[in-house]
């Protein structure tokens, strides 16, 4: 706006019909140095603007600048409209109060004397809320609010899913609902694992993009933003860096599988950066959407080994190989979910080619769902709970099993506590390979695996958190405790009662 001056009334009128000609030209922000400058689209912003639809869900590397852009677009849709109200909901209250203070109420008090009279004066002004003349409102807040706003952006919903998976239905069914079909929507952050309602709407989002689907206005629109998009991720000193084979694998997969063509400078800036933040790498600069939720949560157990299992790409296309037999490994929940990995030794690596949890069924439906997979199944693992009688059929589950025709099968002994299990696994993890399209869950779990979380405290219990993924973990904690050498030949009526090795 320094060259208003510069510019006729009535071309200035005609410009200021265009919101694009807006943003470039009118506002003021403070740069990551604290420093004013004004407001210019960069690449990621401009593309934004240029495809947004109704419903937006944006997945991104940080710092490419998506709550400062939906922060000024709509301030500059309340102020050049009537009666227009803008919502932004932020994960934390510091944030709440930076982006009102630093983004909405610095590019207002920086407009230029003569705009802001065009626009007209405040008849509001409050903490993290203002209210114009021309009957427009926007107001910066943790939560939904009563009222109806016509334009809702929600910064980080994935850390809010992640970490407070309450106030995440609270504005899942409160403040997304509260806006009517042919309003807008933006929803964006940086992904925090693969649960909760910021996984399932940008999955659902990605699934119709994938299918070539019509979007409607209540269908949400995915956008994806890697770090090798923002021109400012280079390093021109290359012989700074060390490279190792897996980095050049790394790049090969990125050219060959997805098309994605670095340059070495490109590169390595990456690899300086992996140096520093390690195993976030994926969650802050992640290169594909895949990558981007295959970062795992805050208080995960298998954070580092997750993180491993992508980089190596151990998950893949592992099918059933008919030379080696299948495995069962199960979990029996009572009143709750009951789960079937299938497995298979091949050599060291143990390979993982089928899932299958369920809840609400008998024992019958579980055997029956094995006998239809016509796999060549070898033993069934079942953790120690499997010999408690059952007193609604006056013996124990495994005996029933037996009678269902469920012969060869180990019962693992129970761990000291679950943190031994949790270690044996660790120990395994290295050896896992997973089949992409039949373990999905399954994975997704792993990655979902976590401690419990005291939100008084603000600090994570030594306990695992109860959860859709305990089960799948634990199905996998009695797999890698039933590796304890050497198998013990106690059988009664066909029965292992031991430990074993395969």
């Amino acid at each position: 706006m320094s060259d208003i001056k510069n510019i006729e009334l009535d071309e200035l009128k005609s410009k200021l019909s265009d919101h694009k000609w807006r943003l470039d030209n009118l506002y003021f922000v403070r740069d990551e140095k604290g420093n004013k400058v004004q407001f210019k689209l960069n690449e990621v912003q401009r593309y934004m603007i240029d495809n947004l639809w109704y419903m937006n869900i944006i997945i991104k590397a940080r710092q490419l600048g998506m709550t400062t852009f939906f922060s000024i677009f709509y301030l500059d849709q309340v102020l050049f409209s009537e009666n227009k109200i803008a919502g932004i909901i932020a994960h934390k209250e510091d944030d709440m109060k930076r982006i009102f203070r630093n983004k909405i109420l610095f590019a207002l008090d920086n407009l230029h004397p003569w705009m802001k009279k065009y626009v007209g004066g405040l008849t509001t002004d409050k903490a993290n809320e203002l209210v114009f003349e021309n009957g427009g409102n926007i107001f910066v807040a943790l939560s939904t609010r009563s009222n109806t706003p016509n334009f809702l952006h929600i910064s980080e919903y994935g850390y809010v899913c992640a970490h407070a998976p309450d106030k995440a239905d609270e504005i899942l069914h409160g403040a997304i609902n509260s806006v009517h079909a042919g309003q807008m929507v933006s929803i964006e952050s940086t992904a925090e694992g693969r649960e909760g309602h910021f996984y399932r709407l940008a999955m659902d989002a990605e699934k119709r993009r994938k299918e070539g689907r019509k979007l409607t206005p209540l269908d949400f629109k995915i956008f994806f933003f890697p770090w090798w998009m923002d021109k400012r991720y280079f390093l021109e000193d290359v012989h700074a860096v060390t490279v190792t084979k897996e980095d050049v694998t790394y790049f090969d997969i990125l050219k060959a599988k997805h098309g994605i063509t670095l340059t070495p400078e490109q590169k390595a800036w990456y690899l300086k950066k992996k140096e520093t933040v390690s195993d976030g790498i994926f969650a802050q600069f992640p290169s594909t959407l895949d990558e981007a939720f295959s970062v795992t949560l805050e208080g995960s157990y298998y954070a580092k080994e997750m993180a491993r299992v992508s980089t190596e790409r151990r998950v893949g296309f592992f099918p059933v190989d008919p030379l080696y037999e299948v495995h069962v490994v199960w979990d029996l929940g009572m009143n709750d979910y009951n789960v079937l990995i299938f497995f298979q030794e091949i050599g060291q690596e143990i390979r993982f080619v089928d899932y299958y949890e369920n809840n609400g069924y008998g024992l019958e439906h579980y055997v029956n769902y094995i006998r239809a997979k016509n796999y060549r199944i070898g033993r069934n693992v079942f953790p120690h709970d499997i010999m408690v009688r059952d007193l609604t059929i006056g013996f124990t589950r495994l005996q029933y099993l037996w009678d269902l025709g469920i012969r060869d099968t180990v019962t693992v002994e129970r761990p000291k506590d679950i943190l031994e299990g949790i270690e044996k696994v660790r120990t395994l993890f290295s050896r896992f390979r997973f089949h992409e399209a039949n373990t999905k869950q399954l994975v997704d779990h792993l990655y979902n695996y976590r401690r419990d979380y005291n939100p008084v405290t603000g600090m994570w219990k030594n306990t695992p958190k109860h959860d859709a993924s305990s089960h799948a973990a634990d199905t996998i904690r009695t797999l890698a405790m039933s590796y304890n050498a050497p198998f013990e030949g106690d059988e009664k009526e066909g029965v292992h009662i031991a430990s074993f090795k395969f």
